[in-house]
């Protein structure tokens, strides 16, 4: 794929290439991506996913609307095992898309910073949360996660990154994910499935 051939120049990355290749597209109903990108903060990915199905198991196992998600009361949206904060984000995001008019169309056709500066205005969604919506919804080629553990994690064993604070560590990532542009979401995938394979 085209974005292998840039991404295999960078000689520590190459051999994670060879795994497998990525897709990234677009996905519809981007509010409720949002939804679950909250959910599954501070979470591992199965204790997200049950959640999230249980999410979707309010309403008939259909991907609700917003206006949906605000009729729910506080405590059905507490009893699929979401926190009294999450509730409040959750809720935050369906009036925020409502009172907005956002739609699908509108973020696709919107540059990366302006996307994140129009979501993060919302309560409970921060810069990583819109990143991981970019990546994964947005159908976004160039999203690098800095601030994910994850990417943090697999970069520092890769690159055998030294540092002393979170700052230093971050510059140093962000110097190694230059070589990464415009495919920086595809070294994100790959770093994720080295990391998720037992490599660290």
């Amino acid at each position: 794929m085209k974005y292998q051939l840039h991404l295999i120049k960078d000689k520590k990355l190459a051999p994670l290439l060879v795994q497998a290749s990525h897709t990234i597209k677009k996905r519809k109903n981007t509010p409720v991506r949002l939804m679950a990108s909250i959910i599954s903060q501070q979470l591992s990915t199965k204790v997200a996913a049950i959640i999230f199905s249980r999410f979707l198991a309010l309403f008939e196992g259909k991907e609700p609307s917003c206006e949906q998600v605000l009729n729910c009361t506080n405590d059905q949206l507490r009893s699929i095992g979401l926190s009294q904060s999450k509730v409040h984000y959750i809720q935050n995001v369906a009036e925020f898309f409502i009172a907005n008019k956002i739609t699908d169309k509108q973020l696709y056709a919107m540059e990366p910073d302006a996307i994140i500066d129009l979501l993060t205005q919302i309560k409970g969604v921060g810069k990583w949360t819109v990143q991981m919506l970019m990546l994964f919804s947005l159908g976004q080629e160039d999203v690098f996660a800095v601030d994910d553990l994850g990417i943090q994690q697999a970069m520092i064993r890769l690159y055998k990154i030294k540092y002393e604070t979170k700052k230093e560590l971050h510059t140093k990532m962000l110097a190694i994910s230059i070589k990464y542009r415009p495919y920086s979401s595809y070294a994100c995938l790959h770093l994720w499935q080295w990391k998720d394979q037992g490599a660290i």
